[in-house]
């Protein structure tokens, strides 16, 4: 297969919306792209293909995709060698139905054949007619897949996809399948794979992290999983995302507290403080389960950062299921949350419940629900004023940085720091020890003169313009059968 047109690499821009599962899939297409001779665009705008990697959660996520859509029409009229390509969660709902809203759209495809987008777009072009592909299950697990990473210092590792849960509001499971496991020695090897190109950070990813394990019978799985990453030298920081109350087990709070490079931060999906309204969503778990889990999270690691997700106005939700939703975020003290507005989603049973409730009456909810959200998370980064933080130094985290001369990162815990460089000149991807000054509901600032700079390979490595990039690790589809057993890892009491 050629992309070159008249001596010229053809150009390509990727455009991701959704979750960190699609930034994700938006690293394989780019490193898809490459390893089939496209140039990144310099300039966005002109590309000769651009790619939308979509969401499906909420309905303004199809507004916005055909509303984008709309505006580059105009280019593909000027410019009908110009290919446009739609993948992702609202391509593997929405279908051929894309081409039938805009019929300049050249190639769809799903959430499972990304690696088919090259192939898609070649015969389109030859062609010169749509191609739109959806498959139902798995071709390949994605990590098999080229990846363009887009951080020296911060990488994302796929240890499942798919999900299993029936949540009612949720479209996801029927777009991304059920709940597929790699191997655990897949997914040490990746990691130590980045580590080598000079990452810091890795990020666990999965719909469900903490059900990990389920393909091959090990519900700890994920626990040792956690503390085996705590054996990779040069791996400073672990992180994870997406768990859910239902499964996550005392072993995971342990190896959270007892593995050195595992960040005492953690995303504990709410949605609502109401049994009542937990029950009609399918979240098999109640408020006492989940600020149970709470409790033993701060109990094993008091410095715990602890966000969330809270859904105001799911059908039939009363003013005192939402009082209920007030009272839990009151004692579990979030350091933060994403709130959302219920989004009816065509194909969920949700959307068919009766009660759907006027849009007045959500708006007013959650408004409240931020109001009370800002009180405490302020409050909490208030008690951090005065504290040494150790901040991995990022890029584009401060909108602000070029007029106030600060620089930004995160802290171990998850939240965004801002901080003063005084004579230094820290690198994105080296780490600042700074004293924090200030407080604000959504950030920290530190004013005063750093107590030190690290320089690391993930600062050289952007400072020469590299960044990792990795052929598949695993070969196919998870294989069959119980896994070996992860080696165990001694972890140091924090």
């Amino acid at each position: 297969m050629t992309t070159e047109i008249a001596g010229a690499s053809r150009t390509y821009d990727v455009r991701t919306y959704g979750c960190q599962m699609n930034v994700h899939d938006s690293e394989r297409i780019s490193g898809l792209m490459e390893d089939a001779g496209y140039v990144r665009a310099a300039d966005p705008e002109s590309a000769d293909v651009v790619v939308f990697n979509t969401c499906a959660v909420r309905e303004n996520a199809d507004n916005r995709l055909y509303g984008n859509l709309g505006h580059l029409r105009p280019t593909k009229v000027k410019n009908p060698d110009m290919q446009i390509a739609v993948g992702g969660c609202l391509a593997q709902k929405d279908r051929g139905d894309i081409v039938k809203k805009a019929p300049w759209v050249d190639v769809v495809f799903g959430t499972h054949n990304i690696g088919s987008l090259p192939a898609l777009l070649e015969r389109a072009r030859h062609n010169q007619e749509a191609e739109v592909e959806i498959l139902e299950s798995l071709e390949v697990f994605p990590s098999t897949l080229p990846t363009k990473r887009e951080s020296t210092y911060a990488g994302w590792v796929s240890i499942s996809v798919g999900c299993n849960n029936t949540c009612t509001f949720c479209i996801v499971p029927s777009l991304r399948g059920k709940e597929k496991d790699r191997r655990p020695g897949e997914i040490l090897a990746e990691v130590e794979a980045l580590t080598k190109e000079g990452v810091l950070e890795v990020t666990l990813l999965g719909q469900n992290v903490n059900s990990y394990g389920v393909e091959f019978g090990d519900r700890l799985a994920f626990g040792k999983l956690l503390r085996a990453t705590g054996e990779i030298e040069g791996l400073e920081r672990v992180r994870f995302t997406s768990p859910h109350p239902k499964d996550f087990t005392d072993d995971v709070i342990a190896a959270m507290a007892e593995t050195p490079n595992v960040c005492h931060s953690l995303h504990m999906p709410l949605q609502s403080g109401s049994d009542r309204v937990l029950k009609a969503m399918r979240r098999s778990y109640r408020q006492e389960k989940y600020l149970g889990i709470i409790d033993k999270v701060r109990a094993a690691m008091p410095d715990a950062a602890i966000t969330t997700d809270i859904i105001v106005g799911f059908p039939g939700e009363t003013d005192d299921d939402f009082e209920q939703t007030l009272e839990v975020v009151r004692r579990a003290r979030f350091s933060s949350a994403f709130t959302f507005q219920y989004s009816k989603r065509p194909g969920t049973p949700a959307a068919t419940m009766d009660e759907q409730l006027p849009k007045a009456v959500v708006q007013e909810r959650y408004e409240r629900l931020i109001t009370l959200l800002e009180e405490i998370t302020w409050a909490e980064n208030k008690k951090l004023v005065g504290e040494k933080v150790e901040v991995l130094v990022a890029v584009g985290e401060g909108r602000k940085d070029d007029r106030t001369g600060r620089l930004s990162g995160r802290a171990r815990d998850g939240r965004l720091v801002h901080f003063a460089t005084g004579d230094l000149t820290p690198r994105p991807g080296d780490i600042v020890d700074t004293v924090v000054t200030y407080a604000a509901p959504h950030h920290l600032n530190a004013d005063g003169l750093p107590l030190s700079h690290r320089r690391t390979r993930a600062g050289d490595a952007f400072e020469a313009g590299r960044t990792p990039k990795l052929k598949g690790v695993s070969l196919g589809l998870p294989s069959l059968g119980v896994p070996a057993p992860l080696p165990a890892a001694e972890g140091c009491s924090l």
